[in-house]
């Protein structure tokens, strides 16, 4: 028997706190969380959790819009694979966090996102800043709830955060009226979760893992092809084990870059519409110049004939035309969703499983019964097609067209700066060691192509929404949680200005996250398309002042001096190098604006909905 004192001690049963209001218990059960950082806008919903917070251990940061306070959350969650934490009133405080919400559960980002709602007798009134945010945030949740009882709350906030971080993360949303955070109760804080039919661990069996390493056995030219899942699983390592010890090519998708290092001899960087031209022949084949293509075009030299895909979700940007990706080799999926196998590409080998306990195991069978091919015939292969279609670019006459520059370039054309150049300069000077967030747009991909990813959590951008204004947010939290790394905002000038008014919260928080603005004066990227797609025809895309085109508009130097955060624009190549060292060395948010010109493109480029065979690959 069990003596009361020892019971008591159980690490199974539940604590009693004293007795406390609902907003005091929730900011408890987020210390309890471990949170350290809290990104929380208040209003009249809300102003109980921020009157315990006050009284709370937690860092309240404060953004200057609450979609920013959504995206840093993000960001700090993706710096750790920890969750990210949020806070918003009712009404349009919580509305204003649905484009974070929507970008964590396409990127598979755990958040817990708190929002106050008006009391429960008002619930359905149209009340003054009532939503149903509950309902109206079903769709791009994992889990959400909607507080009606003060006791509930522990329980809830465990529920939420296991559920956030474990098999798939994903965003949870907690709403709490206000009449459950001024109630008083004495709360019971659980120890263990009992959530019936959420299977979040699951695991390949050994006939699977065997099956993979017979296809590996008969295959000639294998190509592992992963994702974030591999990052979000924390099997960067055991993937690299796995690929050095069979030689196989890595390629990876955007929100895989960092889980292979793309400065390995095996990494083939990342594949898809604007992904390295060797990365998308070496999964479907080389076909010939459109000019000199048959009908159908006939491949000049085979893609993979067994594809490892881990930790993916073969979306549309990577596979274009998805009949056509990798037709002829067979396909192993493993993700721990189930609802991914065979969603969008059919899977020859499907297996639902935690990805790394998958590689490792594969790993440990490895270690039993060594498993030796000879792909040199197929590194062979890949070697030339690197050597044929390297990442490369070059200032063209068309440049100084750029109306914003014609004045300062006209016959310095040897001293243009173009945005690839910007950013293989930046990885020169930081050694590759940064972290790098972005905005979104032509600058998104450039900075994911010449930039080279070294580590997981090193590459932080919006991928499955492609939410513009994400980046600078994304980087302050991406700074609160690695406060003593380098942390840089690659970004436009269309995207940035989406949440300029977070300088504010970067000087006033301190925390020095650094933005580089390659300034163009256009949205990049769909200037790009009205090029390919629409004989150049303008549809609203120039971001400048139409009165005067040669200057800089808005001027980014003088709003982020009223900021108070130091700025300087450069324009000149000869002036780039110490720009940029200065940027690096402040020990202050700071914002530096590169004046590039708008008529680059982004190359690769494989057209929507098309396929390797109509690749553009240089220009």
């Amino acid at each position: 028997m069990v003596s009361d004192k020892k019971a008591a001690a159980s690490p199974t049963r539940p604590e009693v706190g004293p007795a406390m209001s609902g907003s005091e218990i929730l900011i408890a059960c987020l210390e309890r969380e471990g949170v350290e950082a809290i990104f929380a806008y208040p209003g009249g919903a809300s102003m109980e959790f921020h009157q315990a917070l006050t009284r709370s251990t937690i860092r309240t940061i404060l953004p200057r819009h609450e979609q920013g306070g959504s995206f840093a959350a993000e960001g700090y969650a993706r710096a750790t694979g920890r969750a990210g934490v949020c806070m918003a009133t009712s009404g349009p405080g919580a509305t204003n966090l649905v484009t974070g919400i929507a970008d964590a559960f396409m990127d598979s980002i755990p958040l817990v996102v708190v929002t106050g709602q008006v009391p429960q007798a008002m619930i359905g009134k149209g009340g003054f800043q009532e939503t149903d945010f509950f309902g109206m945030t079903l769709p791009i949740v994992k889990h959400s709830y909607l507080v009606t009882d003060v006791n509930d709350i522990p329980r809830v906030i465990k529920e939420a955060f296991y559920i956030a971080q474990s098999g798939r993360p994903g965003p949870v949303v907690v709403d709490v009226p206000k009449n459950i955070q001024q109630a008083r109760t004495q709360p019971v804080f659980p120890r263990e979760l009992n959530l019936r039919g959420y299977g979040a661990d699951r695991r390949a069996t050994d006939v699977e893992l065997n099956e993979i390493l017979g296809l590996i056995a008969k295959a000639e030219r294998p190509v592992l092809y992963v994702g974030g899942g591999v990052i979000s699983g924390n099997a960067s390592e055991a993937l690299r084990q796995f690929a050095e010890r069979l030689q196989i090519p890595v390629t990876t998708t955007i929100m895989g870059c960092g889980a292979f290092p793309e400065t390995h001899p095996l990494s083939l960087r990342w594949l898809g519409m604007h992904g390295t031209a060797y990365a998308n022949w070496a999964v479907s084949g080389e076909f010939p110049p459109k000019s000199e293509q048959t009908d159908p075009p006939q491949k000049i030299a085979q893609g993979a004939d067994l594809l490892l895909a881990f930790g993916v979700r073969f979306d549309d940007r990577v596979t274009g035309n998805v009949a056509k990706f990798c037709e002829t080799g067979t396909i192993v999926h493993i993700d721990i969703d189930p609802s991914e196998i065979n969603k969008n590409k059919p899977a020859n080998l499907p297996i639902v499983s935690d990805i790394k306990f998958a590689l490792e195991s594969l790993n440990a069978i490895l270690d039993r019964q060594p498993l030796v091919r000879d792909f040199s015939a197929w590194h062979q292969q890949i070697a030339a097609w690197k050597a044929k279609a390297p990442l490369s670019y070059r200032v063209t006459q068309e440049v100084v067209t750029s109306q914003h520059m014609q004045d300062h370039l006209a016959g310095k054309e040897s001293e243009v700066i173009l945005p690839q150049m910007a950013i293989e300069m930046l990885y020169e000077l930081t050694k590759g060691d940064a972290i790098i967030t972005t905005g979104v747009g032509q600058h998104q991909m450039w900075a994911a192509q010449y930039y080279q990813y070294k580590f997981p959590r090193q590459l932080l951008t919006s991928a499955g929404l492609g939410a513009m204004g994400y980046g600078y947010p994304a980087a302050l939290g991406a700074k609160v949680a690695c406060p003593d790394r380098q942390v840089i905002d690659i970004d436009g000038d269309g995207s940035f200005l989406m949440n300029v008014q977070e300088l504010a919260t970067a000087h006033i928080e301190k925390i020095a996250a650094k933005v580089m603005i390659l300034n163009n004066q256009h949205l990049g990227m769909v200037v790009q398309w009205e090029d390919r797609f629409y004989q150049g025809n303008r549809g609203n895309t120039y971001l400048g002042d139409p009165e005067n085109m040669k200057q800089i508009y808005p001027d980014y130097i003088t709003i982020a001096k009223g900021f108070n955060v130091p700025a300087e624009r450069v324009m000149f190549k000869k002036d780039l190098r110490a720009a940029l060292q200065r940027m690096l060395d402040s020990d202050q948010p700071y914002l530096l604006d590169i004046i590039v010109p708008y008529t680059e493109h982004v190359l690769p480029f494989i057209p929507a909905n098309r396929s390797v065979a109509e690749m553009i690959w240089k220009a």
